[in-house]
């Protein structure tokens, strides 16, 4: 698809609604792919490449719904549980990460395993399984259900509990008050998040932070993305599956922020043509694993309505490469030099 042109309204950002044109559109930047987003599909199609297919993946790569049916038409299966990957197989570990248990599954049926778990999600690992060794009752904020938070909660099971919301804090048992610490799902809403650790922390004086954020620098970065360009927005498309919790936290932060409106849809097709009746200024921007491609549907899409050329708003820079998992990097260079 052919992307649009946009103009570059630079960084910082200085917005004039009452200098804009009677129709405009404002695409955040940053938006879509993160690092570990990029390293994630990468790895399954360079285990693609270098195995052959099949090559199974335990619970989708990351959650948009594209992303892993262009992976299936090149022969990734994707599977729920390490039981439907035929013994032998070599299997792929989604980026949001899994617990002890699923390597330990994975070892007993003889598996080939590649770990594409992003990076900032295995850190919040290393930080349960250090509170759990100093013996902290460890207070995990996030969704549940959500395989980023089943994965964490597996490296301390008997240390972490859920905590979903302000709402749950009253119903919080500890063994020690004095010795209580907290970490968060990488995704979730930084407001959100804040304000249930103020909750905690008035419950809980001593309460203990992790050594660093959790909330992932992306997933910050497309907040305060799209807090720049929400305030005067009539309408926010956010580009993104439905099960893709940064994907809907950005909805959620948009209102939040102004905007008169906001929706997610997975693609173009997904837009309703009455959410622009009266609409002057659009904001666009997707989520943290949205292949560019399907932003420039959206794109197209408001330009076939008369909305003009999209202007970049840009409020943060990113540059973060991460590299691929080191069973695959192995592989990879045993290869080259078979072949060499």
């Amino acid at each position: 698809m052919e992307a649009m042109s946009t103009s570059d309204l630079g960084m910082p950002p200085v917005l004039d609604p009452a200098a804009a044109d009677s129709r405009s559109v404002l695409l955040a930047a940053p938006r879509g792919y993160c690092a570990g987003v990029d390293r994630a599909v990468i790895t399954v199609e360079k285990a693609l490449d270098l195995y052959g297919a099949p090559v199974y993946v335990r619970k989708q790569i990351v959650h948009n719904k594209h992303v892993v049916s262009n992976l299936e038409s090149r022969g990734a299966i994707f599977v729920e549980e390490l039981v439907e990957v035929p013994e032998g197989a070599t299997v792929v570990f989604s980026a949001h990460g899994v617990s002890p248990e699923v390597h330990r599954q994975a070892q007993e049926r003889g598996l080939k395993t590649i770990d594409a778990t992003c990076p900032l999600v295995t850190k919040v690992h290393h930080e349960a399984k250090r509170f759990a060794g100093d013996d902290y009752d460890i207070l995990l904020i996030g969704h549940e259900g959500h395989e980023e938070v089943e994965g964490t909660a597996g490296e301390a099971p008997g240390h972490i509990q859920l905590v979903q919301s302000p709402d749950d804090v009253a119903h919080i048992e500890v063994r020690d008050p004095s010795r209580v610490a907290w970490l968060s799902q990488t995704t979730l809403s930084v407001d959100e998040t804040l304000e249930t650790v103020a909750a905690i922390r008035e419950r809980f004086p001593q309460l203990l932070d992790p050594p660093s954020d959790d909330i992932c620098y992306a997933t910050q970065n497309r907040q305060m993305a799209i807090k720049e360009i929400s305030a005067n927005a009539d309408l926010v498309i956010v580009v993104g599956s439905g099960n893709s919790s940064n994907s809907v936290r950005l909805v959620e932060v948009a209102l939040e922020a102004g905007a008169k409106a906001s929706y997610r849809v997975d693609d173009a097709s997904e837009i309703d043509e009455a959410w622009l009746d009266g609409v002057q200024t659009v904001s666009v921007t997707s989520g943290a694993s949205v292949p560019e491609d399907l932003v420039q549907g959206v794109l197209s899409y408001l330009a076939e309505r008369g909305y003009p050329d999209a202007q970049a708003v840009h409020s943060a820079e990113e540059s973060l490469i991460f590299a691929l998992p080191p069973e695959l990097r192995r592989d990879m260079r045993a290869a080259e030099k078979a072949n060499a």
